[in-house]
């Protein structure tokens, strides 16, 4: 076989650099603020049409009937709810156009961000529709309960759709959602486009403000079809065609520190694979017990055709299950996605502060930071033994006139605030974090607090 190892020096960038004084950087732009901006507003002023069009159409008519201000608040709930689920549709798409726009960490903040409020409104829409058919009746709330289930038409499976809602919702509290596998919570997300889509049914079928209002009709069966297309296009169809055209497999499987092993992969036409240095893959891994599971791995070294390489800690089932994965399976990669690259600099120079195994997003993403930008590194473990690629990257940061430094010891026994004493310029360069959630923002907290401004702090969070 060829060789696989990835020296640093053989990196295209520093190629490019030695041979003629540039450095080449693939990538992405980040997001302008005025785009941002303007895709907000643009939401927002859908927001309007989706609502407003079914009020002025048909809504304002039930003020005027027993029960219909509860019946008119239970409408508005449900369409801001319903429209709310539809953006997080969209976000959850992927599509590279609106990621370009909002950012990778701007996708994932408004996700969260919104998350809560479909669950809670569509929940108020049910709550406040029965309370208008139990004031019409002149009944117990409790009673009418059981007559709108078993009356109406699909409002049985509605109201199952809102129960996986609830329940979703409920899992989603980070108490509990820490306890729950990657591979359930996936599957309760699936659950979740099940819930959605039965119960947008019953709005079709029995929402005053969609019954013989054709328009209101159109417009919202062509939202819901174009987030349904967008899934089906990124989330589906382009991983398929990368997936093929690249033909990726497992050619080297190597230890490279406690608990941590590195994956090297052969496939076609790597170098047509537009990925910067700091991102990550869904990866699937085509064998027995896994193929069905798609998890995200930092790539922790550029490309070097026909060879690629990520790098895993075990820390679950199936993280640890790797490091026995056979040569020659087949890989099925969704992405490349995140931000985290040298296109987010704001600065010639960088601070670069990875715990634990984001070390290799660290690793890679200095592939593109210029030769002559003096890096400085930052490298915390628990132990000397738990750290890896430390060799490449040194080598790296040495090719960069750079400097790195080792934070070893327990968490109690090390003082991340060290970090300013270690560089005390840092409030001169970008700042780039990466590593578990906790640690991020400890690190996030302690560089913001000496001085480097918002928009020179650029980080990753690992988290299930």
């Amino acid at each position: 076989m060829e060789d696989t190892t990835f020296f640093p020096v053989t990196s295209q960038s520093d190629r490019i650099a030695r041979e003629t004084g540039e450095t080449i950087r693939t990538t992405p732009t980040p997001p302008s603020r005025w785009a941002y901006n303007a895709t907000l507003l643009l939401l927002g002023l859908g927001l309007g049409v989706f609502v407003a069009l079914p009020i002025v159409d048909g809504t304002q008519s039930e003020l005027h009937v027993t029960g219909g201000l509860a019946m008119f608040v239970g409408s508005v709930t449900g369409l801001v709810g319903t429209y709310l689920a539809l953006l997080m549709v969209i976000l959850a798409s992927r599509m590279p156009a609106l990621e370009r726009v909002l950012g990778q960490g701007g996708v994932i903040h408004w996700h969260r961000k919104l998350a809560p409020w479909p669950i809670l409104l569509i929940l108020a829409h049910a709550i406040f529709l029965t309370l208008s058919y139990a004031e019409a009746a002149k009944t117990g709330v409790l009673s009418e309960v059981g007559v709108v289930v078993n009356t109406f038409p699909h409002l049985l499976s509605a109201t199952i759709g809102l129960g996986i809602m609830v329940l979703i919702g409920i899992i989603s509290v980070p108490q509990i959602r820490r306890n729950i596998s990657r591979e359930n919570w996936w599957i309760l997300h699936l659950l979740m486009y099940v819930a959605l889509a039965i119960s947008f049914a019953h709005e079709l079928a029995l929402g005053p403000s969609f019954v013989k209002h054709p328009l209101t009709q159109i417009v919202w069966i062509g939202g819901w079809l174009i987030a349904v297309a967008l899934i089906v296009i990124f989330r589906i169809g382009v991983p398929i065609y990368r997936t093929v055209r690249h033909q990726l497999r497992v050619a080297e499987v190597h230890r490279e520190s406690e608990g941590v092993v590195s994956i090297v992969l052969q496939g076609k036409d790597l170098d047509r694979l537009q990925i910067s240095g700091g991102q990550f893959f869904e990866w699937r891994f085509l064998t027995k017990g896994m193929w069905w599971q798609a998890h995200p791995f930092t790539v922790s070294a550029m490309p070097k055709p026909p060879y690629m390489r990520l790098t895993v800690k075990a820390l679950g089932d199936f993280s640890s299950s790797l490091s026995e994965i056979k040569v020659g399976t087949a890989v099925a990669i969704e992405g490349p996605y995140g931000s985290f690259t040298v296109g987010a600099s704001k600065r010639p120079q960088a601070l670069l502060i990875a715990g634990g195994i984001g070390v290799t997003a660290v690793r890679a993403l200095l592939e593109e930071i210029p030769l002559k930008s003096r890096p400085v590194v930052v490298l915390r473990a628990n132990k000397e033994s738990e750290l890896a690629l430390v060799e490449e990257i040194t080598e790296l940061v040495k090719h960069r006139k750079g400097v790195v430094h080792k934070l070893i010891g327990k968490r109690e026994a090390v003082n991340m605030a060290a970090i300013v004493k270690l560089v005390p310029d840092m409030k001169r360069r970008d700042v780039f974090i990466c590593g578990p959630e906790g640690f991020v923002n400890q690190v996030e907290s302690i560089v913001k607090r000496n001085g480097v401004p918002p928009e020179a702090i650029h980080h990753e969070a690992y988290s299930i």
